[in-house]
């Protein structure tokens, strides 16, 4: 009896069975079983599909047929399924080709989109075929896109071109330069190898082919339990999911443009790759509680909970507590929130009488740099580099601020206290001694004695850790071949945690990429999220400069609406009449943001009183499923809602008052605390899939540009998606 037949399942095809009654599902279901113990059964009729055709037809059902491309012996990939009366129609519009760039199998749509305009100008006429093409552009469509001259027709076109040619055409009709197009979207997805335009059973193998090539895949989607994301990815995207590293490597973007998967998609890549085990050789981690239980819930649905069982998921300050714990060392001692420690240092400096330093100076400078640092003695913090921290020291005033730490330090120790940052300090320090101990028995039994904690080490919102933090990881994963994996975006960052990777030991250039495309939010929402940030320049993690070029998107939607108040008052009758405008969700897919937890009760309660449901986010994410998720800003990192309010953008609290002390005594400070504020906002608006809306009361927060405080757009819900025509 001859082996079983390979089957694959394209990505279109895979769309096409999910639209599907039930019972027709499962009538393709039986068929592919069928077809892979017995292509030449002859219940299923496989034929040439038609003259001068490529593809072979066979019979699903009485209805249905099934188009497939033979790549090899006994090796076949399933494209589409079709009712039996529009087989003709898709064998003469459909065309399967390799991508010269790619080496992907694309499905190409050929029906054309319009009739040629012998007097208007074309769209593309800045672009030869030679140069389009290298960019990744299906040849076949070339004929097509000379003759586009409106944005409209562009539109229609992309709807049904394959991924590459959508983004590459879409980028240079947003006026993005061919040399950009080719360094932000076509090289990341370039083949490693030459690419055989008719080698099909090695495009079928490709990364840039997307498909299904199991029946546990196939059954968990016919079963509806995964979303499309937590299979395929976007080329781009799975290359460096599953491409091996000589090193630290870190993948940057805005928000919405699946880092976050990526480093997921890493994870299970990874797990695959391990012998035999019980062991949780891998850790995955990022700054915020919330965010790890997140984590946590989409790798069980994206590998199982056998995969997720070799992994150590936890957020960075319960890792560094289960060091120190494992040293017993803090025993007694209660950990005294971050927030909380300015005034510690007030309350330290009040009682010993000293008046020489500022409270937020000394606390800053212990943390970020003594702290942060990982310095173990006067000396070595004679000799640190303090960047960003404004004023200069003497060696005088070193020797003045290192014995003030001392002694707020046991003055700590006395009130049975310590920091977040002085457990990240010492699990840190205690880490690096571990590892230095490891080498040293290596190097004593000549051999390769593991004694490290972790093989692979994957950071989510990498942007939020501290220097401490990452030299405690440093030390926990041996440097070589896929040691560090960090995702993260600075434009991102929320907290003060200011970091050069390089002098850390996490060396980065030559293996850092940026995403682009976002998939989560509109459009229209997305520019007005980078108005937010005009002006602003942020760092690489690394030392250099980071910005948002080329940062797009490919929905469309409404405009966001922009609406101020006299008061808080009647900024909440806003809010109120703008939910009531959504509709009440039962989903949890609206949530409203503020500055303040004072503002986040008084909205609480307001909401209650109009007998709608609310669910709090809290330090672990949303307690509960449906209602209106309503919380502070810092609470949203990571989630998404279909529609997103965020309110109290006022001047006063976005950016905070309480900053301008540092105007005059510590400009540094300043800029980097209204940075973070800036920041704030952009993460909780890049929270909002399909509709955004922005109050305040008073004066609008600066970051408001007068464009947008000018918007006062309707604010009724739209049903559209697809690409923005208005914007080409």
């Amino acid at each position: 009896m001859s082996a079983e037949a390979t089957l694959r399942i394209m990505d279109r095809a895979h769309k096409e069975m999910t639209k599907l009654p039930r019972a027709d599902q499962g009538a393709v279901y039986e068929f592919m079983n069928r077809f892979r113990a017995n292509p030449r059964d002859p219940e299923l009729y496989l034929q040439l599909a038609g003259a001068g055709s490529e593809l072979l037809s066979a019979r699903v059902d009485k209805a249905h047929r099934a188009l497939l491309l033979a790549v090899g012996e006994r090796d076949y990939l399933l494209v589409a399924v079709k009712h039996r009366d529009e087989v003709s129609d898709a064998l003469a519009r459909h065309a399967y080709r390799v991508n010269r760039v790619t080496g992907g199998i694309e499905v190409i749509d050929l029906a054309p989109v319009v009739k040629p305009e012998p007097d208007a100008v074309p769209l593309f006429q800045a672009f030869t075929d030679m140069q389009l093409v290298e960019l990744g552009v299906a040849e076949p469509l070339l004929p097509q896109i000379r003759a586009l001259t409106k944005a409209e027709q562009l539109s229609e076109l992309l709807a049904r071109a394959p991924q590459l040619t959508t983004d590459v055409l879409f980028a240079l009709a947003d006026g993005t330069s061919y040399e950009d197009v080719k360094e932000q979207i076509t090289t990341p997805v370039q083949a490693e190898d030459a690419v055989d335009p008719d080698d099909l059973a090695a495009a079928v193998n490709s990364p840039a082919t997307q498909v299904f090539s199991d029946d546990e895949a196939l059954q968990a989607v016919l079963g509806e339990s995964f979303e499309q994301w937590q299979v395929f990815l976007h080329p781009t995207q799975r290359r460096l999911a599953e491409k091996p590293t000589s090193g630290p490597t870190r993948v940057g973007g805005g928000p919405g443009t699946g880092k976050t998967i990526v480093a997921l998609h890493r994870v299970a890549h990874l797990v695959r790759q391990l012998p035999a085990g019980a062991d949780k050789p891998i850790l995955l981690t990022t700054f915020n509680r919330n965010l790890a239980a997140d984590l946590r819930t989409r790798l069980i649905a994206l590998g199982g909970q056998e995969l997720t069982a070799r992994v150590d998921i936890v957020n960075i300050d319960k890792l560094a507590s289960r060091v120190v714990s494992e040293a017993k060392i803090g025993a007694g001692r209660r950990i005294v929130d971050d927030n909380r420690v300015p005034e510690l240092w007030q309350t330290f400096l009040m009682e010993t009488g000293e008046k020489d330093w500022d409270a937020d100076f000394l606390y800053a400078e212990w943390t970020q740099i003594i702290l942060g640092q990982v310095l173990n003695s006067r000396s070595d913090y004679f000799r640190a580099r303090r960047p960003n921290r404004g004023r200069s020291l003497t060696r005088g005033e070193r020797d003045q601020v290192w014995q003030l730490t001392e002694r707020f330090t046991n003055w700590l120790d006395g009130q049975g206290m310590w920091t977040w940052r002085q457990v990240a300090e010492r699990a840190a320090r205690l880490e690096m001694d571990r590892a230095a101990r490891s080498d040293a028995a290596a190097e004593e039994s000549s051999g390769s004695l593991l004694r490290h904690r972790y093989r692979h080490v994957v950071v989510d919102e990498a942007q939020d850790l501290s220097a401490a933090h990452w030299k405690m990881l440093r030390a926990m994963v041996p440097a070589g071949p896929d040691d560090m994996f960090l995702a993260g975006d600075t434009h991102q960052r929320i907290y003060d945690n200011h970091v050069t990777l390089g002098s850390l030991g996490i060396n980065i250039r030559g293996r850092s990429t940026r995403l682009t495309l976002s998939y989560r939010t509109t459009r229209q929402i997305l520019a007005a999220a980078l108005e937010v940030m005009s002006g602003e320049v942020y760092d690489d993690l690394n030392g250099g400069e980071e910005n948002l070029a080329g940062y797009r998107s490919l929905l469309r939607g409404d405009q966001p609406v922009f609406r101020g108040a006299a008061t808080w008052a009647q900024e909440l009758d806003l809010i109120a009449d703008q939910v009531k405008a959504w509709g009440s969700p039962v989903d949890g897919s609206m949530a409203i943001c503020l500055p303040t937890r004072e503002l986040a009760t008084d909205l609480t309660a307001r909401l209650q009183e109009n007998g709608l449901a609310v669910t709090e986010i809290g330090p672990d994410g949303p307690k509960g499923a449906g209602g209106v998720h309503i919380g502070t800003m810092h609470r949203f990192k990571g989630l998404e809602y279909q529609r997103m309010v965020i309110a109290g953008v006022s001047h006063g609290l976005i950016p905070r008052l309480m900053i301008d002390r540092y105007r005059a005594t510590d400009p540094k400070r300043y800029e980097r605390e209204r940075q973070k504020d800036r920041s704030l906002l952009f993460v909780a608006a890049t929270r909002a899939r399909d509709e955004l809306a922005v109050f305040w009361h008073g004066t609008p927060s600066p970051f408001l540009t007068s464009r947008l405080v000018q918007q006062q757009m309707s604010a009724e819900p739209s049903a559209r998606s697809g690409i923005d025509r208005e914007a080409l």
